[in-house]
């Protein structure tokens, strides 16, 4: 059995930081989109009825997303869940990946106990600039979802199979978020994993793209190291975060309706 059927309604609930909240991608009043929403048009025009909350917020560390997340997934008791965490404390000194799969296995557990299908993630294999000295511990928690995904049979959304994503024009200036193509191309290969039909494909090459001279990729370097390396490490010294005044931007199970997502594109 697919874990989305025609003609059957979805309860759908996300679940994570902000590569779940959809930051990157935005909506013109300045709101995020990103996959999820993406993903909840999809699953509208395949079941006919979707309801959707979106319980993401930028910058939660894995703990926070467990305590403060999953027990309200759980009580809305879902029929599809998509639960991505753990990127934030992968970026922080002496994270633990072994340590931090297993708490997530917890909270797939008390997921799967409800009767969700549960889909994880792993992520980008991005091996460059900041990610350069990060990649092993990032790739060892991706084989701990892995393993996660297998024994409670859950679906996995695997970026690390898909090149695409590696490309620059996948992701935002910030170069740590998708761009909306990014989260777009996800999108449907999520779509792919739960069996719903879409009539375009994650994996279109991208056009080609002209060489960036050296002096103006030093220079995009500097603006990016400026605008938000810089902050970004600040918060962290000051054990901030960028999601303390941000809440959930769907926290109730709701209709969603594709033709409301099309008018907030224009």
């Amino acid at each position: 059995m697919r874990a989305v059927e025609p003609g059957v309604p979805v309860d759908y609930v996300a679940v994570g930081d902000s590569f779940t909240e959809g930051v990157g991608d935005w909506y013109a009043d300045g709101t995020p989109r990103g996959w999820a929403d993406r993903l909840a048009a999809h699953l509208a025009g395949y079941a006919g009825q979707v309801r959707y909350a979106n319980l993401a917020v930028r910058g939660k560390l894995l703990r926070q997303v467990m305590e403060e997340q999953l027990p309200r997934a759980v009580e809305l008791r879902p029929t599809l869940v998509t639960f991505s965490a753990g990127g934030n404390d992968l970026l922080r000194p002496g994270s633990d990946p072994d340590r931090l799969a297993r708490a997530l296995e917890i909270g797939v557990r008390r997921l799967r106990a409800v009767g969700a299908e549960v889909v994880l993630f792993t992520g980008v294999n991005v091996s460059t600039g900041y990610m350069r000295g990060l990649i092993g511990r990032f790739a060892r928690y991706y084989l701990n979802i892995r393993s996660i995904a297998d024994r409670h049979g859950c679906h996995l959304a695997d970026q690390w199979s898909m090149p695409v994503l590696t490309d620059p024009r996948a992701w935002d200036v910030d170069r740590l978020h998708m761009s909306a193509e990014g989260h777009r191309r996800l999108a449907l290969k999520v779509c792919e994993v739960l069996g719903v039909p879409t009539a375009q494909r994650w994996d279109d090459p991208w056009p080609e793209a002209e060489p960036v001279p050296r002096g103006q990729a030093l220079r995009e370097d500097a603006r990016w190291a400026r605008q938000h390396l810089v902050p970004w490490v600040h918060r962290r010294l000051t054990g901030r975060s960028s999601g303390d005044t941000v809440t959930a931007k769907r926290p109730e199970l709701e209709k969603y309706s594709p033709e409301a997502q099309i008018r907030a594109e224009d």
